[in-house]
């Protein structure tokens, strides 16, 4: 262990509870199915999540916020866990998230088009329809 491993903070299931808004069940889901890397123990077993564990569960909340399926989720974490080589399978399973994102703003933002007309007509501020 270097010197950095040795002092790096360490925050048990409820500190990263509180600071993540998932909750244990979830947290420990999310280990049990793989979503999680291996998650460090203290000598009685607690489980103590490192800071890069914090930043790979925001990253993991992003992805949720897509849309992207556990499955995917699972598939993207067990890329990473496997290596560089991964690299292209990683960024083509992003890539088309990012399609499926922006194919439903696209169609957010033709119905928040249609609701800001209906206020407006609501308003009376449209003359017709």
């Amino acid at each position: 262990m270097d010197a950095m491993s040795l002092t790096q903070t360490r925050y048990t299931i409820s500190e990263v509870e509180s600071r993540t808004g998932l909750t244990q069940h979830t947290l420990r889901w999310y280990e049990r199915i793989g979503l999680m890397p291996h998650v460090d123990r203290s000598h009685s077993g607690q489980r103590r999540f490192s800071d890069k564990d914090l930043d790979w569960l925001a990253f993991v909340g992003k992805l949720r916020t897509t849309g992207m399926s556990v499955a995917d989720m699972v598939r993207y974490a067990e890329l990473v866990r496997e290596g560089e080589h991964t690299v292209d399978q990683r960024r083509e399973l992003l890539e088309r998230t990012r399609r499926e994102v922006r194919a439903r703003i696209s169609e957010m933002t033709d119905a928040l088009a249609v609701l800001d007309y209906k206020i407006e007509h609501y308003a009376g501020k449209a003359v017709r329809q």
